[in-house]
C-alpha cells in the first residue's frame, strides 16, 4: 500500500497582488506598517510590524520591503502588482533611484539621499517581476484600507490579528525574531515582523526632527490612470493656469510669477525650519480651498514637497512639509 506521505505535493496558490501601507504617530514617532498578500484562490496573508521611533516614509518603505521579501521567499516567478499609496515609494523605486545611484547616492544638490539603507534593500529586492502601482489612500480601496488598519494598529501599540492561509499559519514572534511555520520543519522565515531586522532605529537630534527629505517628488510623474488628483491641487498658479498667464500682459505675468516664487520660498522656509502649519494656513500658502487640503489624505505631494498630516491640536490639523530635491 502506498504511503500517503510519500510523493505528496503541496500546491502553493499564486500571488496575484500585494498592498502596502505605513503609519506614524508623530513624524518621527512610533510607527507601524502593514502588508496584505492576495492569492488567486481568494486567500489572504497579512504581515505587519512596528518601530518605536521612525518616520511615515520609512514605514511605507518597510511595508513594501516585507512584501518583496515575502514574494522572494515564495519562489513565484509570475508577475505581481504591488499597490502603494506612497508616491514617495512608487516614484523613488521606479524613477529616482537610478539617478541617486549614478550620483553615488547624492541628490541633485549634493546632499545624501534620505533613507538610503531602505532604498538599497528595496532596490535589491525589486525586479521586472514587480509592477508598481499607486493607489489613492483613504479612498475606499479594500486592500489599502486593510493595510492602513494594520499599520495604524501597530503604530498605536496594538497587536492586530493578521489573516493567514492555512498553509502559512505562523506562530507569534518571540524576542523580536521572525516567526516560522507552526510545524517547525521549515528553515525558511517569513518577514511578518521584519522591521526589527531591516529598519534600523533613527537617531534624530531635536533640530533634525522636521528637517526636509532630500528625494525629489514630482506629482506629474504619476500616470492619470493610477491616481485621481483633486483639480485644485494639480498645480499652483494662483487661480490662473498657464494658458491664462500667457494671455496676460507681460507685467501681470511677472507679478503673478513673483507671487508663485514667494509662495515657494515660504514653503521652503517652512520645511527647512520644521514648522507645523494648520490646514487653513497651508491652503493659503498653496492657494486652494481648505477642503482641498484635507481631501487629499494624510500624505500627498505638492510640487517639490511631501505634505504630511502630523497631528490634531484642538480643531486644527497640523501639517509638515518635507522638501525633496
Amino acid at each position: 500500500m502506498k504511503n500517503p506521505n510519500q510523493n505528496s505535493t503541496i500546491v502553493t496558490p499564486t500571488i496575484q497582488e500585494m498592498y502596502t501601507d505605513g503609519a506614524c504617530s508623530g513624524n518621527p514617532g512610533k510607527g507601524g506598517w502593514g502588508t496584505a498578500i492576495y492569492y488567486a484562490d481568494g486567500s489572504v496573508c497579512e504581515l505587519g510590524g512596528m518601530e518605536p521611533e521612525t518616520t511615515n516614509n520609512r514605514m511605507e518603505m518597510q511595508a513594501a520591503i516585507a512584501a518583496l521579501e515575502f514574494l522572494a521567499n515564495s519562489g513565484q516567478t509570475q508577475s505581481v502588482t504591488l499597490y502603494t499609496d506612497s508616491e514617495y515609494v512608487k516614484n523613488g523605486i521606479t524613477q529616482w533611484i537610478r539617478g541617486w545611484k549614478n550620483k553615488n547616492w547624492k541628490t541633485s544638490t549634493g546632499k545624501p539621499v534620505l533613507n538610503r539603507d531602505l532604498w538599497e534593500i528595496l532596490d535589491r529586492l525589486n525586479s521586472p517581476q514587480i509592477r508598481w502601482e499607486y493607489v489613492r489612500g483613504h479612498a475606499g480601496n479594500e486592500g489599502n484600507e486593510r493595510c492602513d488598519t494594520i499599520a495604524r494598529a501597530f503604530a498605536q501599540g496594538r497587536n492586530p490579528a493578521l489573516q493567514q492561509p492555512n498553509s502559512l499559519k505562523l506562530s507569534a514572534p518571540e524576542n523580536g525574531d521572525r516567526p516560522t511555520p507552526n510545524n517547525g520543519k521549515s528553515k525558511e522565515t517569513l518577514p511578518i515582523f521584519a522591521d526589527r531586522a531591516i529598519a534600523p532605529k533613527l537617531n534624530l537630534s531635536p533640530d533634525r526632527i522636521h528637517i526636509t527629505a532630500n528625494e525629489r517628488l514630482q506629482s506629474t510623474s504619476v500616470t492619470s490612470s493610477s491616481v485621481i488628483f483633486d483639480p485644485d491641487m494639480t498645480d499652483l498658479t494662483h487661480n490662473a493656469n498657464e494658458a491664462t498667464l500667457d494671455t496676460r500682459p507681460s507685467d501681470s505675468r511677472i507679478v503673478a510669477l513673483r507671487d508663485v516664487v514667494e509662495s515657494l520660498r515660504i514653503a521652503d522656509e517652512v520645511a527647512a525650519k520644521g514648522y507645523l502649519i494648520s490646514s487653513s494656513e497651508l491652503a493659503d500658502l498653496i492657494d486652494v480651498n481648505a477642503s482641498a487640503v484635507t481631501s487629499r489624505g494624510d500624505h500627498w505631494v505638492w510640487r517639490n514637497w511631501v505634505v504630511s498630516r502630523v497631528r490634531r491640536e484642538g480643531n486644527q490639523i497640523l501639517w509638515q512639509l518635507e522638501r525633496v530635491d
